[in-house]
């Protein structure tokens, strides 16, 4: 081949590659109208930690089992496995769109035999082609083959944020499950304590019944107790089964009685409040907000895509070899053969295809900018939700704490009353009932605050990490 044969080859491939995405449209702005920052950012993070989304999930719980649990889910659990192939099949569709970038390069070998009266008076009958060369390959002039590899790509981005949310869904869901099995092992647990006390009680009051020191409705009464105790005993043991059972389906595997809640801790996560005035752009490092960023993107990419169609496309098609009459004598001296395809595609009616194409990817990057500002919304509502049940929910466990202090006092001055035979059992029994009601209140308020805690941590980003930098 000539010097000046290859011109228009190598001329096309430079136009090919230099092709850009001139007629994708400026990504619009956002506007999801929301304050700068959050009405109460009194909240909590980890000592010496910047934003919630550095905070990796084994530096926030302090929990050995539940970080162990943890670890497990994140390698067994079958949703964020899901959410791992959906990213590699999307890096894979990626992958394919970029191909089309470039040209397909083959070896191609044919060869055509004719037979007949016709073929005999041919003056070649026979013809064998072998040769590199590419085929239908479209000149990106005005961007369409790049636009929708950047919707690809973006497409990618978007998945893999999606996988970050799904984990830290799940590392927020375990450490509420596994919060909820701990409160109602403590539950399960001050139950059957009252219960314990209730038939040490009962057993008391059938001796005193015994010798008329008092009435059978004094009995009655202590067995209602007894009874409501059972009750209360064996519904906290069904919840500490189903419990388990939850644990073990997000982990994805049986947890070892060793690794499950022996009572409810206090200490779960390392927290320390938040600066106050916490700016709310610290949403936009969210997953699903990042993820609903790069469906905006991708979007805007595919209209740049709907409008190249408008224009002409020209695509290649081209061969460099040999070719002869005899298949023995392919690469001799004066068999080298080279063609050059071009075809253009003038799109002149299409009964409205295109505008139609322009119209849905138009729309659909609306909608992608709607719910774009509405991941933001939805996110800056969930921690201002979170921030504003911090400080009342602390005062909620504090209120709680000092009524069980206040019924312990007078649980013990009604025994000591009833034994010495100033009060009636319906004083004690009221007592009871309170100092009973004030252990779940207080294990109730405990919960409410740590799930908050964790929740929080969740709705500001973290939980994807697994150890801040540096640690």
């Amino acid at each position: 081949m000539t010097k000046l044969a290859f011109t228009p080859i190598v001329l096309a491939l430079s136009l090919a590659l230099g092709g850009c995405a001139m007629l994708q449209p400026e990504l619009p702005q956002a506007q999801p109208d929301i304050p700068a920052a959050w009405p109460d950012a009194q909240a909590p993070v980890a000592d010496g930690a910047g934003t919630a989304d550095a905070i990796g999930w084994r530096d926030f719980f302090t929990d050995p089992n539940l970080v162990e649990i943890i670890a497990r889910a994140l390698h067994n659990n079958r949703d964020l496995r899901e959410a791992a192939l959906n990213v590699e099949r999307t890096r894979a569709q990626y992958q394919l769109q970029r191909a089309d970038r470039l040209p397909s390069v083959g070896i191609s070998v044919s060869g055509q035999r004719y037979g007949g009266p016709a073929a005999a008076s041919s003056a070649t009958p026979d013809l064998y082609t072998a040769g590199v060369g590419i085929s239908a390959f479209e000149l990106d002039l005005f961007g369409r083959v790049r636009n929708l590899s950047d919707a690809a790509l973006q497409q990618y981005f978007a998945q893999e944020e999606a996988r970050r949310a799904v984990q830290i869904s799940l590392v927020g869901e375990i450490a509420s499950v596994y919060l909820t099995l701990a409160a109602d092992v403590a539950s399960q647990r001050a139950a059957q304590a009252t219960l314990e006390d209730q038939l040490a009680l009962f057993e008391l009051i059938q001796k005193r019944q015994a010798i008329g020191a008092v009435s059978g409705l004094d009995v009655e009464q202590a067995r209602t107790t007894v009874e409501t105790a059972r009750a209360d005993a064996a519904q906290y043991a069904g919840l500490v089964a189903t419990g388990r059972h939850a644990l073990a389906l997000l982990a994805g595997a049986p947890v070892e009685d060793a690794l499950l809640p022996a009572g409810f801790d206090l200490a779960l996560s390392g927290l320390a409040p938040l600066p106050t005035g916490l700016a709310s752009n610290v949403l936009l490092r969210r997953p699903d907000v990042r993820q609903a960023e790069h469906l905006l993107r991708a979007a805007n990419a595919n209209i740049g895509a709907a409008r190249a169609a408008f224009f002409p496309s020209i695509s290649l098609t081209g061969l460099y070899g040999s070719a002869s009459g005899e298949l023995d004598g392919l690469f001799e001296s004066g068999t080298r053969l080279w063609s050059f395809s071009p075809t253009v595609n003038i799109p002149i009616f299409q009964g409205g295809r295109l505008t139609a194409q322009l119209g849905m990817a138009t729309a659909d990057r609306d909608i992608a900018l709607a719910r774009y500002e509405k991941s933001i919304q939805a996110g800056f509502r969930d921690v201002a939700d979170a921030l504003a049940l911090t400080r009342t929910l602390d005062a909620r466990r504090a209120a709680s704490q000092a009524l069980l202090d206040a019924a312990e006092r007078t649980h013990r001055l009604s025994k000591e009353r009833y034994d010495r035979g100033l009060d009636s059992y319906l004083v004690l029994l009221d007592a009871q009932r309170t100092l009973y009601s004030a252990q779940q209140g207080l294990i109730a308020a405990q919960l409410a605050e740590q799930d908050n805690r964790i929740r929080l941590y969740r709705v500001l980003g973290g939980g994807w990490n697994e150890r801040m930098e540096g640690s």
